[in-house]
């Protein structure tokens, strides 16, 4: 099993199930059954002769064995077998009942230190995955992004009523703060391959980079900033890529504003990952080329990798093996070692870049998937 698969076993959501429903049934038959033994007692002593809050007052005593004798003295031989009917039954009830209640508290926290402790050893396999330090809104929306796209992750916060709703979800939580190098050891930091910070506070967000990067040279670092003045500091102290959700905000308003049209299409398209079905409707694809080492196109401009087909392709950008991205290249833009060049390409034109790109040592990934030409 991948760690992708073991992320989302059926262990994790039958974990987010109640599993109290046997114990409380039990309560509930324990109580049914004493309230059942009282009335059939108090009916019994009415029916020899008692009166109704005497007969009460007999079975209650009796039950409970307060000691305080008989009300009436018992002396035929039926109000005798009733009384000890009353006695072992109404004991045994009380004893089913505290039995289920007991078994309910013990179940519920045996489960959930079985559930931590599967818990602990799934996030021990998992390598390559993607730690998300705070679930809040901006966290919540990032995980089920990666839920749904089935990539590993831990989610990492210190507020238990959202971890408790994420757990709810099927996801990996730790309970910790991000900042702290044991809680990000447990979270598997040295075997991760991204880290997203993305709490509240600026400064909380620092110190996580510094102590993720410092634990792990070669972990990618998405940094989340409020203020924009933060991202100079996080880019300083190790993150790779700085977002900006109120710049981006602002920046999409602004383009609502001034190319409404525009937006609006682009918003259809990108709705939900609808971007590449309707490429696909076109004919078209992303493709991703990595210029990996020994590859004759390092150091050579674009326009030695041009492919002459009936439709030729598009190359949209380039990202440099810094993390930087260039666009509006020009043809004598140069290639270098570790750039990832992303073209759109129709999808008849696949097999003739895989050709032209197979023999020049360059591996082409496609939604996550590499393949060496």
């Amino acid at each position: 099993m991948s760690d992708s698969e073991s992320l989302f076993s059926t262990d994790t959501i039958q974990r987010s199930q109640p599993g109290h429903s046997r114990p409380f049934r039990k309560i509930m038959t324990g109580i049914a059954l004493f309230f059942t033994i009282c009335l059939v007692a108090v009916i019994g002593y009415v029916s020899a002769g008692w009166k109704l809050e005497d007969s009460i007052y007999m079975v209650i005593i009796t039950i409970f064995g307060v000691g305080y004798g008989e009300v009436q003295p018992i002396e035929s031989s039926g109000l005798r077998a009733l009384t000890i009917m009353v006695i072992i039954a109404g004991y045994g009830a009380v004893i089913y009942t505290i039995g289920g209640f007991m078994q309910m508290v013990i179940d519920g926290e045996l489960n959930r230190a079985l559930g931590a402790r599967r818990m602990t050893k799934e996030i021990e396999r998992l390598n390559g995955h993607t730690i998300i330090c705070g679930v809040g809104r901006m966290g919540s929306i990032l995980a089920k992004s990666l839920y749904a796209a089935k990539k590993p992750f831990v989610v990492v916060d210190c507020d238990e009523r959202r971890l408790k709703a994420a757990e709810d979800q099927g996801y990996w939580v730790i309970n910790g703060d991000a900042s702290e190098e044991y809680v990000l050891e447990q979270a598997g930091i040295r075997r991760a391959s991204v880290l997203a910070t993305v709490l509240s506070a600026d400064a909380t967000n620092v110190f996580v980079t510094i102590t993720a990067r410092e634990m792990n040279p070669d972990v990618m670092i998405i940094a989340r900033g409020e203020n924009p003045k933060t991202e100079k500091k996080l880019l300083g102290c190790g993150a790779n890529r700085v977002v900006l959700p109120t710049a981006i905000g602002a920046s999409k308003v602004a383009q609502l504003i001034m190319r409404p049209t525009m937006e609006n299409m682009l918003e259809q398209l990108t709705s939900e990952g609808a971007i590449t079905d309707e490429l696909g409707h076109f004919g078209l694809q992303f493709e991703e080329l990595q210029v990996t080492a020994g590859s004759t196109f390092v150091n050579k401009t674009l326009d030695k990798i041009e492919v002459r087909s009936d439709r030729g392709f598009l190359v949209v950008a380039i990202r440099r093996a810094d993390g930087e991205v260039e666009q509006n290249l020009a043809s004598d833009t140069l290639l270098l070692e570790g750039d990832a060049v992303i073209v759109l390409v129709h999808s008849n034109d696949i097999p003739h870049l895989s050709e032209k790109f197979a023999a020049k040592g360059i591996k082409i990934t496609y939604r996550g998937v590499t393949a060496e030409l």
